[in-house]
Parts: C-alpha cells; sequence; structure tokens
C-alpha cells in the first residue's frame, strides 16, 4: 500500500509540475511547419494521393495525416497552400421529386394561359367559322347557281 500511495504522490507532483511549464515551455512550442514544406516541397507537387511513376501508382511519401498536419499549421500561419488539387464544380441537379419542381411551373403556366383564354376563344371560334364557310363555299362551288357568285363575302360580287 505504501507503494500506491507514493505513487500516488509522484503522479500529483508531475501533474503540478505539467501544470507550471504549460505556462512556459509548452505553449511555446510549434510544429516545424517550415521545415517539413521544405523537406517534403517536390513530394506536395506530385498530387495529394500519390502519382504514377513508369506505369505504376506510386503513394507519397508523406502520409494523409501528416499532410494534413502540415497543411493545417501552414494555413494557420497565414501562408498560401498551392498544393490542394483543382475543386470540381458545384452540382447543379436539383434534389427532390421532379414532380414538385414541375407542378409549380405547371401552376404559373396554366394561370398565363388562363389570362389570355378569352382571346384564344375568339381565335378559336373564328376559325372554325372560317372552317365552315369554306367547306360550304366548296360544296356551292360545282353546282350552278342562279346568278350568285361563289364568294362568300356579297361585296366581292
Amino acid at each position: 500500500m505504501a507503494g500506491k500511495a507514493v505513487a500516488a504522490a509522484a503522479a500529483a507532483a508531475a501533474v503540478k509540475a505539467v501544470a507550471v511549464v504549460k505556462g512556459s515551455a509548452v505553449e511555446s512550442y510549434q510544429y516545424p511547419w517550415r521545415e517539413k514544406l521544405v523537406k517534403y516541397k517536390d513530394e506536395l507537387t506530385k498530387g495529394v494521393w500519390g502519382y504514377w511513376e513508369l506505369g505504376a501508382w506510386k503513394p507519397l511519401s508523406l502520409s494523409a495525416r501528416k499532410r494534413a498536419r502540415l497543411r493545417k499549421e501552414v494555413l494557420l500561419a497565414g501562408e498560401d497552400w498551392p498544393y490542394d488539387p483543382p475543386r470540381k464544380e458545384m452540382r447543379s441537379k436539383r434534389k427532390g421529386h421532379k414532380c414538385d419542381r414541375v407542378s409549380a411551373e405547371k401552376r404559373a403556366k396554366t394561370a398565363e394561359l388562363m389570362k389570355k383564354m378569352p382571346d384564344m376563344l375568339l381565335d378559336y371560334k373564328k376559325r372554325r367559322w372560317e372552317k365552315k364557310m369554306k367547306e360550304e363555299g366548296g360544296h356551292l362551288a360545282g353546282r350552278p347557281s342562279d346568278g350568285q357568285s361563289n364568294s362568300i363575302n356579297p361585296k366581292e360580287a
């Protein structure tokens, strides 16, 4: 039991020492990103995940975790990180059901067409009347008439 008490006391002393050291030494440590950047510069230019060399895929000598830490430290220092691959364009395809999107467009189009409906009906009735007059005029064209012309409009005769 005495050994456990001594170990606990030593651990408590170590915690106090770390707390005192934390104020000066631990916070002053900075990741040596400049040296790492110089060391891995040509490796980083080859790609993010790896590269093809003589027909074989070679992974980077720098692991993804270490690369991410280096990138983070460089960006935190306010430097530029040119080794990221170019980003793809955002997807323009919308999510959701097509029928939900189209139904709103259909309702808007229907409202516009309903505003034009009186003119459309007049045009339709006019076309039907003209077609009917044309057909009646065509039947009368083959018959002999009592001096009247085949024209629909009496002013033309």
